[in-house]
């Protein structure tokens, strides 16, 4: 290979547009073009609640949605996925914000700029250094049931708006509780657009499209008026506001937001401040890239397509710094407009660059047509996105199938609803930790058989098999670590007490891939017990490289028996058959 193609192929690897820039076309382009437009129309919408959601001026979520996702089309892998302010990030962001400063103040606007910038140098010192692996110790139930109840908090935030009264709180009890108080002052326009939009969004979400076609509609024209319905909202709200001047009766509207292109914004870099953040900045990173990876890599697998963790960490960092140094806050991958631009025919992230381009059209023209615009409309916005990620159904899965990931699901529903976001999370990572911990403390272990006429060994409890009083086969079904050594001994020991006949104990590993220090002085002490008793310890079917990195020990030396090949020559040897191999 030339150097020059070295370099090319290092650079890709930073550098994904180089890579599927090289095949851009005419097709393409048009393709990625129809895409930007339909998730441009899903997102000035969806923006603008999201930057309200996280208690940030409205036009602060239009800015997030620009230079970021020209960010994620340099740097990104995913051919799909749509960059931008989601509604869990958003939650954590005002959780965040709001333990330092009062909303609307400059001090909570820094905050979330700074927020973004901590996270975005986060996610890239994890991409370039490879760590993308450890997103997989977060246990997969644990993230959807922190998920489903952000969703429902997110939701029960917003009732205020519909309701056009005063409530805060940054848990489920407090938010119901301030909701219940204030629920007197509920005033009944706002609260009849609010349910109006509701309705209606909803609605359009399955009812829409089908109607349209039924019409004679073409799909591309029914998907875009479909996607388009929160617009459509938008407009008739504004309409009604302006028209029948509601803000004077009481109806909260967005009122001024600034136009133009996002402004060039510096975060702090006050070590006060970043210590403060640190956590929330490492929190909402984890799960931003949880989120976002999990939607990439399921919509890259419908076309055969990979994505690179590590880069997608890099191209999420870059995104969260052109955020900060724009006036925007912190983004990921979101699931909703991710699935919008992949339906709409997306085929490279360019589509995401195109949005932008839309994103800063409409933060330049359009914004002075939303002075109108009501807060409830924003917030039945927020609500029908959201409620698509409560799923319960989550909780009967895990109970069917496991005890344990139940009541790991479980505490992470009731710890954010009852804590808040910031403990729920942090209660998610801890709990996925303390699963792994737990499950691997007590691996699988069996005691084994021949299976008769076979080479095959198998569960003494679960099938017909050939055992002899002189012989124990243990087989392991787990790495040996710090953590499981201990109940490795123990099972052991308890086993050959009291056994008379008892000469040889065999180790059976193949499924055993690492074993550490701690494990390896384990063995040494289980060896000398049985040496003592007149057993000898053997091992069966050791992976290569967990016996290369035995050979560089004591423990083969003092090993009172020997190393098998094979479970099935262990046997023959040890039972006194014919033909037979063995290793030292």
């Amino acid at each position: 290979m030339t150097r020059p193609a070295l370099t090319l192929r290092s650079l890709s690897r930073y550098f994904p547009i180089l890579d599927w820039g090289k095949t851009y076309d005419k097709t393409t382009l048009t393709s990625d073009l129809v895409a930007a437009l339909i998730v441009t129309i899903m997102l000035i919408p969806q923006s603008l609640a999201y930057a309200l959601l996280a208690g940030l001026p409205a036009e602060m979520g239009l800015y997030a949605s620009i230079l970021p996702l020209v960010a994620y089309a340099i740097f990104g892998t995913s051919r799909a996925l749509a960059v931008g302010p989601v509604a869990v990030v958003s939650l954590m962001t005002a959780a965040a914000a709001g333990n330092l400063a009062a909303q609307g103040t400059p001090e909570y606007i820094a905050a979330a700029i700074t927020l973004a910038f901590l996270s975005g140098l986060m996610l890239l010192a994890l991409g370039f250094f490879r760590l993308g692996f450890l997103a997989n110790f977060l246990s997969h139930p644990v993230i959807a049931g922190f998920i489903t109840a952000s969703g429902l908090l997110i939701a029960t935030s917003q009732l205020k708006h519909i309701f056009g009264v005063s409530a805060h709180g940054h848990n489920l009890l407090d938010l119901l509780g301030s909701l219940a108080t204030h629920l007197p002052d509920t005033n009944l326009i706002t609260l009849v657009i609010g349910l109006a939009s509701l309705a209606f969004l909803f609605w359009v979400r399955k009812g829409l499209k089908p109607l349209l076609l039924s019409a004679g509609l073409g799909q591309r024209s029914a998907d875009l008026l479909a996607k388009a319905g929160p617009i459509m909202a938008v407009a008739v709200s504004i309409l009604a506001v302006w028209g029948l001047n509601l803000q004077d009766r009481g109806v909260a509207i967005v009122g001024d937001v600034p136009t133009g292109l996002p402004p060039l914004s510096l975060p702090s870099f006050s070590m006060e401040l970043w210590g403060q953040l640190f956590l929330s900045a490492l929190l909402i990173s984890i799960i931003g890239f949880v989120e976002s990876v999990s939607v990439a890599q399921t919509l890259a697998a419908r076309k055969r397509q990979r994505i690179a963790p590590d880069q997608e960490l890099i191209g999420l960092g870059a995104s969260n710094v052109a955020a900060a140094f724009s006036g925007g806050y912190p983004v990921t991958g979101g699931f909703a407009r991710s699935v919008v631009n992949f339906d709409a025919g997306a085929e490279t992230p360019a589509a995401g660059a195109f949005t932008a381009i839309g994103i800063g059209l409409a933060a330049l023209l359009l914004t002075p047509l939303l002075f109108f615009l009501p807060k409830a409309v924003l917030a039945a916005t927020i609500i029908v996105a959201v409620l698509s990620l409560v799923d319960f159904s989550i909780l009967r899965r895990s109970w069917d199938y496991s005890r344990v990931d139940f009541a790991a699901v479980s505490a992470t529903i009731l710890l954010t609803l009852t804590l808040g976001v910031e403990i729920g999370v942090s209660a998610g990572v801890g709990i996925s930790i303390l699963l792994f911990l737990y499950k691997t403390s007590r691996p699988h272990v069996a005691e084994v058989g021949l299976v008769p006429g076979t080479q095959h060994f198998r569960n003494i409890n679960r099938h017909n098999v050939e055992t002899h009083p002189e012989l124990i086969t243990i087989r392991i079904d787990e790495s040996l670590y710090f953590a499981n050594a201990a109940f490795l001994q123990d099972l052991v020991y308890d086993r050959v007490v009291c056994d008379q006949p008892l000469e040889h104990v065999v180790l059976m590993c193949s499924a055993v891939n690492e074993i550490d220090l701690s494990a390896l002085e384990t063995l040494e002490a289980i060896n000398t017990r049985l040496s003592e008793m007149g057993i000898k310890l053997h091992l069966s079917e050791v992976k290569g490289p967990v016996m290369d990195r035995l050979k560089r020990s004591h423990f083969l030396d003092e090993l009172s028996g020997q190393v098998f090949l094979s479970q099935y020559d262990a046997h023959r040897t040890l039972t006194g058959r014919p033909h037979a191999t063995a290793a030292k």
